[in-house]
């Protein structure tokens, strides 16, 4: 097996490991609702990027009370 010729000195292994460093995320602001976000992103919130409203999220959730309402009379018969 090799070995290695010479102790690797704290500075030099700390020079190695200096770029293993987490980084700051950069968030930006949604223009609509002002949420912070990650930039490029569709806005988790309101589903709104680029000045175009890409998700549908209140019809998304109006269909999922209609579902669990259905579920619910379900379980009831």
């Amino acid at each position: 097996m090799a070995e290695p010729k010479k102790r690797l000195t704290s500075s030099r292994s700390g020079n190695r490991r200096s770029h293993l460093q987490l980084k700051k995320q950069t968030l930006s602001n949604c223009p609509k609702c002002k949420n912070a976000n990650l930039p490029h992103l569709v806005c988790p919130t309101c589903g709104f990027y680029n000045g175009n409203d890409v998700l549908r999220l209140e019809e998304k959730a109006k269909a999922k009370d209609q579902r669990r309402k259905e579920q619910e009379k379900e379980l009831e018969k």
